[in-house]
């Protein structure tokens, strides 16, 4: 099972001013180069700028969330003009429209009253802010997607954060892929015996409660089944793969390796996974070795492991986690 999945683009959607286009209040942007010049060789980009899309224009005046009496108002700050209404109409029918374009994740731009996927600033009567508001197009998206892997792009320079996300994306691709037609149950039980480890890096209680799902599978209709793994599935992805997590994973496929390795190689590859466990590698290390010892031994069940190849090797991302 490959990362990407099928041979169709992997399609992101992303704020319009992360990729450079001038969109901006002041009539710049924030292009981020990882986006930009990495990630985006590999993904196909959905740019959406909710305010010039609505009709707002470059340059325009600057807006900000405001508590009022009937709740958080989009405002401009120096007219005061209220843009709620029109903004959240625009932001449901173009969350909708997204419908049509398959994605499979979503860079939002850091701190935008219209794009702010957490901690957005909400100012009081006072004009003292909070850290409490959600944009009002980031809000609309996760209404419409909440399976939807979705982060900002300053998150994203946390290499923790940078890997689970882009993991999320490809895994998301993949069950898209398998809900997409025609599928069997006997297609969710190998989809789901290929993420074992990969569910089981992120969360085992939930791996577990999957596993009976996928059990009972029978006993359920299609579209249930379907709601209730891609609900479990996506929502374990999102706890985050701790390095402890990982040892126990690692040690768990060194286990495959019992009577195929040799005493010299058995003790290597302990050796590293516990200079992982201790800081002192990355997590590329013992998986580099791993895979190694996969392909010589041609040890297929763990070949047919998404965990070994999650997402394309180029990116890197396991070199700093």
């Amino acid at each position: 099972m490959t990362a990407a999945g099928s041979d169709a683009p992997v399609r992101v959607g992303i704020s319009s001013c992360l990729l450079g286009d001038r969109v901006r209040f002041d009539g710049g942007h924030k292009r981020d180069a990882f986006l930009v010049e990495t990630f985006g060789a590999y993904v196909e980009w959905v740019p959406v700028c909710p305010e010039v899309e609505c009709g707002l224009g470059t340059p325009r005046e600057s807006m900000r969330l405001v508590r009022a009496r009937e709740g958080v108002r989009l405002v401009t700050v120096k007219s005061g003009d209220d843009l709620t209404d029109r903004v959240e109409r625009f932001a449901v029918r173009r969350a909708a429209a997204l419908e049509a374009d398959g994605l499979s994740g979503y860079v939002l731009k850091k701190d935008s009253p219209t794009c702010g996927m957490e901690r957005v600033k909400v100012y009081n009567a006072h004009g003292v802010p909070t850290r409490s508001g959600r944009g009002l197009f980031a809000a609309a998206l996760r209404d419409r997607f909440p399976r939807l892997p979705v982060e900002e792009e300053g998150r994203l320079s946390d290499p923790v954060l940078r890997e689970n996300f882009v993991e999320r994306v490809f895994a998301y691709r993949r069950l898209r892929d398998l809900f997409s037609a025609g599928w069997t149950v006997g297609d969710l039980v190998r989809f789901h015996t290929a993420h074992k480890l990969t569910l089981m890096a992120h969360s085992v209680d939930r791996y577990r409660a999957l596993g009976r799902l996928v059990a009972g599978a029978r006993a359920a209709s299609r579209a249930e089944l379907e709601r209730r793994y891609g609900d479990g599935f996506m929502s374990a992805l999102e706890a985050i793969a701790t390095r402890a997590r990982h040892v126990n994973v690692l040690q768990h496929m060194a286990g495959y390796f019992k009577k195929r390795l040799d005493a010299d190689s058995k003790r290597e590859l302990a050796a590293v996974i516990e200079e992982y466990r201790r800081g002192l590698v990355p997590l590329v290390v013992p998986m580099t070795l791993i895979k190694h010892h996969v392909r010589v031994h041609d040890v297929s069940y763990l070949a047919g492991q998404a965990y070994l190849d999650p997402h394309p090797k180029e990116l890197m991302l396991r070199n700093h986690v």
